[in-house]
Parts: structure tokens; C-alpha cells; sequence
């Protein structure tokens, strides 16, 4: 029997409307689940990087070397996507800067090129080499770093005289143990750290291989423990998810806040454009194992994750539920699907840089002043994150959310600062 006009629009109205309206709670606990899922994927990454340290320390060789550096590298992508998680989460903000600050003075941790320089009035402690003195000087008192342990390496080496660019845990710290410095400068070539400095005896190269094991040992601990820390909080009952959950209004201006925040003034401005700027490959955010167009990419993808509602998990499992775009959709169909636009195209435009850089056109080369189509590709990038912020800024307003702040960057928004 034929269908009848009438019954033909309802069924087309049935299948364009949610059989339900998203709640801003029901928002507020998708994201909060894929918080969850997202900081306990990147514990379990960083556990198969300790195991695979552990492996290389009982049994250095090239083998166990590169082991430890391909799960570093796949520790890397759950973590690169909770970034959005921060600036509007205070318990996040107040944590971060223990497992994922740069640029860091690598010398404080170990042995480092002559070129790199030594102490100076910005950091005294810039060519310390805690992995080659087990005492040293810090604010006038004798520091005993007889045995380095995590507890040494956050109470007195994180920060120490409260010089951020002291940088002794977290991934990057990790990183420079395993891949060393990348003395490449614009040429393509990460670090290239020989696994013999982590051999025993006679093997043993630049010294103190048995010191290092430790730090390498001790920051992989460190970073473990505050991951869990961080999954914790985000879990049923956690701290992080009761503060989300306590405003619906604050709760929908932090998510908001955490995407325009790490889509503008710090990935578009203060990891990329200002590299551009400085042509300077020590503003790579992974300079030391060239994994900086990764980093972008999955910050990218983070953004778009907590707009849609959904986050795939390290295991390919899908995590999904009622979304902001559910919500915006609600109000303005029209500015859901001009978000959706602009989340896409973003991650379209850093995908170009990763595609590139996995191709052998390195981010370093892409920095290098002159070189017009590697600054094409990351302002393509900058471009594509500024857009989005600008739709996200319509968001805020059409969703009155007028107090969320947006944090930007003077490579951004001042360009002549940043040389004066």
C-alpha cells in the first residue's frame, strides 16, 4: 500500500530528530567517560613502556633500544589526545606540568653536546648532569643523589629553583634517555642515543650507564604512578569527574574552555606558529625523537573526540554518547554543522604535516627559514585551528556560556613581542 504524503514527512521527521534531546548532564558524563577511557588507555600505553624499559635495562641492545622507543612513540597517541582535558579542568592544569612539560634544559638530566652550552643566568642548573654527579649544589644546600629515585626526581629536580625549563619527569624527560639529543638541526634524523649508553662494564659508553638505567627506571616509575593518579580521578567517583559534574553551566564552559584553549593560543600558536617564527627546531614539542607531527595531530583529534562524543580506545573499542554537538545541534543546526566542518578540515590540515613528516619530510625541515612548502603545511595547520576556535567562540556564545575564556598566544596575538 502505497504511502501517503503526510505519512512520508513523518517518517522523514522521525528519522532528522534524536529520539531523545541531549541533557547538558548527559554531555557533562560522555565527556567525563571519555576523560576515563582516555587517561586509563594512556596508563596501559605507558605500562607497556615500562615493561619494555625494564626489558632494555636487563638487556641493552639495539633490539630492546628500539623496543623501548616504538612504545614510547605508541604511549604517545592516547596521551596527545587528553591534552583537551586541560585548561578548563583545574585538577588537570595543576597536574600537567609533571608528565608532559617542554621544552626542558636536557642537561640537567645527562651528558649533552658541546655546543649546548652550560650554566647561565636564566639556568644555572642548565648543564647540572644529575646521571653524572651523585651530589650536587641546589639553593646553597648539598643535594645527596647518591640513589636517584622518583621521589628525588619530582621534590628536587622538577622545577628546581623554580626554572620551568628544569624539566626532570615526564615523557619528554623519557624521551631524551632514549633517543638523546637530535643534533640534526634542519636535516632530517631524530636523536640517536646508542643503546651501549645503557650497557654494563667495558660497554658502557659516555659513562655512568648504571646511573642512567636508574633516572630512565625512576622517571618511567613516575610517570606510571601519576597516570593512575589522573585515571583515578576521572573513574566513577574520581575527583575530577564529582568537580565537572558539581555545575552543569562550569561544567560546559571547561570542555568548551579546553578546546579552544589547546586548539588556539597552544597548538596553533604556541607549538607551531611560533616555531615558524623562530625557525628554530628546539621548538619541536617532541624534538628529540621527531614525533612532532604526531603530537599536533592527535591534539587535533582530542579537540574533535570531546565535540562529537566519541573516542576510539587504544584496543579499537568505541567509547560515544550524548554530545556538545548533540546539544549545539539543538540549538542551531546550522553552527553544529559549521563546528563539524572545522573540526574535520583541522584535523584534515594536520594530518598533511603527519603525512608529510612520515613520508621523510621531517618538521624539522619544515622549520627551516626559506623553506616555503614546509611553512605552507604548518600554517596550513595554524589556519585550520584558528578557524575552529573561531566556531567554537560561536558556540560559546549561542550555548550563553559568556564568562569561558579562551588562552592565547603572543605568536598569535602580538606577533612583534615575541622577538623583543
Amino acid at each position: 500500500m502505497p504511502i501517503r504524503p503526510i505519512a512520508l514527512t513523518a517518517v522523514a521527521l522521525a528519522l532528522a530528530t534524536p529520539a531523545f534531546a541531549a541533557t547538558p548532564e548527559e554531555v557533562l558524563d560522555t565527556y567525563a567517560d571519555i576523560a576515563a577511557a582516555n587517561y586509563a588507555d594512556s596508563l596501559t600505553t605507558a605500562q607497556t613502556l615500562q615493561t619494555a624499559v625494564e626489558a632494555l635495562i636487563a638487556d641493552p641492545s639495539a633490539e630492546t633500544m628500539n623496543a623501548a622507543r616504538a612504545a614510547w612513540l605508541a604511549a604517545r597517541v592516547p596521551y596527545q589526545q587528553t591534552e583537551v582535558f586541560r585548561f578548563g579542568n583545574a585538577i588537570v592544569d595543576d597536574w600537567e606540568g609533571k608528565v608532559n612539560a617542554w621544552p626542558l634544559d636536557e642537561g640537567l638530566i645527562d651528558y649533552v653536546d658541546a655546543s649546548y652550552g652550560g650554566p647561565s643566568d636564566e639556568n644555572a642548573l642548565a648543564a647540572l648532569n644529575v646521571i653524572a654527579n651523585p651530589t650536587f649544589i641546589l639553593s646553597g644546600e648539598e643535594i645527596d643523589a647518591t640513589t636517584i629515585t622518583p621521589t628525588l626526581l619530582e621534590e628536587t629536580l622538577q622545577e628546581a629553583d623554580g626554572i620551568e625549563a628544569n624539566v626532570a619527569t615526564g615523557y619528554h624527560a623519557i624521551e631524551f634517555l632514549l633517543w638523546g639529543q637530535d643534533l640534526n638541526g634542519h636535516a632530517p634524523g631524530a636523536g640517536d642515543r646508542p643503546w651501549t649508553d645503557y650497557a654494563t662494564g667495558d660497554d658502557c659508553t659516555n659513562g655512568n650507564c648504571d646511573r642512567r638505567a636508574d633516572y630512565l627506571s625512576a622517571a618511567t616509575d613516575l610517570l606510571i604512578s601519576d597516570l593512575d593518579d589522573m585515571a583515578q580521578a576521572w573513574a566513577e567517583g574520581g575527583e575530577a569527574r564529582a568537580e565537572l559534574m558539581a555545575d552543569t553551566d562550569a561544567g560546559l564552559s571547561a570542555i568548551l574552555t579546553g578546546m579552544g584553549s589547546l586548539s588556539y593560543g597552544e597548538t596553533a600558536g604556541e607549538r607551531m606558529r611560533l616555531g615558524v617564527m623562530l625557525n628554530d627546531p628546539e621548538e619541536e614539542h617532541s624534538c628529540f625523537a621527531d614525533n612532532t607531527h604526531n603530537d599536533h595531530y592527535y591534539n587535533g583529534v582530542g579537540i574533535q573526540n570531546v565535540y562529537l562524543g566519541e573516542y576510539i580506545r587504544a584496543d579499537g573499542s568505541l567509547v560515544s554518547g550524548p554530545s556538545l554537538s548533540d546539544l549545539v545541534a539543538e540549538t542551531d543546526a546550522a553552527l553544529d554543522a559549521e563546528m563539524q566542518s572545522k573540526l574535520k578540515d583541522a584535523v584534515m590540515a594536520l594530518s598533511r604535516i603527519k603525512h608529510a613528516a612520515e613520508a621523510g619530510f621531517a618538521y624539522d625541515q619544515m622549520l627551516e627559514r626559506g623553506n616555503d612548502a614546509g611553512e605552507a603545511l604548518i600554517m596550513g595547520g595554524v589556519n585550520g585551528l584558528i578557524d575552529q576556535t573561531r566556531s567554537i567562540e560561536r558556540v560559546i556564545a549561542a550555548l550563553n556560556l559568556d564568562g569561558t575564556a579562551i588562552e592565547g598566544s603572543d605568536s598569535l596575538d602580538a606577533p612583534d613581542a615575541v622577538f623583543q
